[in-house]
């Protein structure tokens, strides 16, 4: 097999491990957001603002795209007289976040073969 050929073959495979990439998780914010929530089941807002050192708009707005595609639930309450928003992955969020991590890793590997 010629070079150009074996090249062309590995660029191909690099592709497709991109192409199953999931676009929601492209954002820092939302693979900081899931990776925070997948470790640690369920997270308040303004610990979610803190440790990822957002803006309130910037954190809502991130959150209510992943809710929208059903990645994450939200739980509001009230602690006292204060609100209270939780944020928890669904069954649905961890899965693709699961599948959206095993295609970095084949990326990763593809890339360093």
């Amino acid at each position: 097999m010629s070079f150009t050929v074996s090249l062309f073959i590995s660029n191909l495979n690099v592709h497709n491990f991109i192409d199953e990439l999931n676009k929601a998780f492209e954002s820092r914010v939302r693979l900081g957001l899931m990776s925070l929530l997948v470790v640690q089941d369920e997270m308040d807002f303004a610990r979610l603002k803190e440790a990822l050192q957002l803006s309130d708009g910037n954190l809502a707005s991130h959150m209510q795209a992943l809710e929208k595609l059903g990645y994450i639930e939200v739980h509001k309450q009230f602690i006292g007289r204060k609100p209270n928003t939780q944020y928890a992955v669904t069954e649905l969020g961890r899965n693709a976040f699961s599948a959206h991590l095993l295609s970095l890793e084949k990326l990763i590997k593809q890339m360093q073969s």
